[in-house]
């Protein structure tokens, strides 16, 4: 502990509070998570599942994990430290909270790069969302709070529907299914690039029931002809009312500030049948990024 001098605080969430800090060997300004542990309890499950995950997941857009220090009654994860999140970011230099097509792109490419490497490495985030992507006065993006994410394997796993922030949760996982895999993440990314073009959350839903309605609104009511197998969904019928379907609207007109080929890798992000989103290392690949700076597509994940 005595590495580190503790300055303002940046944040607090449901298990710790986030300092601003110095490592006093080197000088250099760190982001301090201190969780305090309960005496009967410990360290909490997604404190415990954060380190392993942060300390096997290495990448110049992954937030780094530099140092973790254990005491009787506390849990301190030294961070690098990031200048402010996605969210605030939009808030201070967006107009209206919306950023230009060129710094959308670049986060866009990052974001999806960061989540590659994820996927490669069989880690599922399920949370993203602006408030846990960092942004450094670099322009550089990184995925932080790994609180929720785990890894998967083959089979399948059953994994939990209470994970990802209600605004970016996929329909299926609202629906009530337990076999996602990585286009949990895809979804969620779908909906970010869409708030950063409008400055507006795509679904800002207040409950479970009216997320998917807002949804349905958008993208149309899904049938079996649409999506086969989704009247099986444990919240299929709970929603779904008999005889009223919303038909889709165009994104084109809903979005009229991003362009044809920004739509099409929104539609690939935001399908409804899971298996049909498009994978992260295509999603790079994508005609969308064509004109992107080399200095953004050459950072290596040594680079940091």
């Amino acid at each position: 502990m005595d590495r580190y001098t503790r300055g303002e605080k940046l944040g607090e969430g449901t298990y710790a509070v986030v300092y601003k800090g110095i490592n006093r060997q080197t000088n250099e300004t760190v982001a301090l998570k201190e969780i305090h542990l309960d005496a009967e309890e410990g360290a909490p499950s997604t404190a415990i599942r954060e380190i392993s995950l942060m300390k096997e997941l290495r990448h110049v857009n992954i937030v780094r994990l530099y140092d973790v220090i254990h005491t009787e009654n506390m849990l301190m994860l030294v961070f690098e430290y990031m200048d402010q999140d996605l969210k605030r970011y939009m808030d201070s230099r967006g107009q209206k909270g919306s950023l230009d097509t060129p710094t959308i792109k670049s986060f866009m490419y990052q974001l999806i790069r960061g989540i590659a490497h994820c996927h490669e490495n069989r880690v599922l985030h399920r949370d993203l969302k602006p408030q846990n992507l960092l942004i450094n006065k670099k322009g550089q993006l990184k995925l932080a709070d790994f609180g929720l994410a785990r890894a998967f394997g083959i089979p399948v796993n059953t994994f939990s529907n209470e994970v990802v922030t209600l605004w970016y949760r996929a329909p299926d996982v609202l629906l009530g299914s337990r076999n996602y895999t990585t286009s949990i993440d895809i979804w969620s990314i779908g909906c970010i690039m869409a708030e950063m073009y409008s400055g507006r959350p795509l679904f800002p839903g207040r409950s479970n029931h009216d997320q998917l309605n807002r949804i349905f609104l958008v993208l149309g009511t899904p049938q079996e002809r649409t999506w086969p197998g989704v009247s099986r969904l444990s919240e299929y019928n709970n929603v779904v009312r008999e005889g009223v379907f919303h038909q889709p609207q165009s994104l084109e007109a809903l979005l009229p500030m991003i362009d044809q080929y920004g739509i099409h890798l929104l539609r690939r992000m935001l399908t409804y049948q899971p298996h049909l989103r498009i994978s992260a290392n295509d999603a790079l690949n994508h005609v969308y990024f064509n004109d992107l700076p080399q200095h953004i597509r050459q950072m290596e994940p040594s680079d940091q």
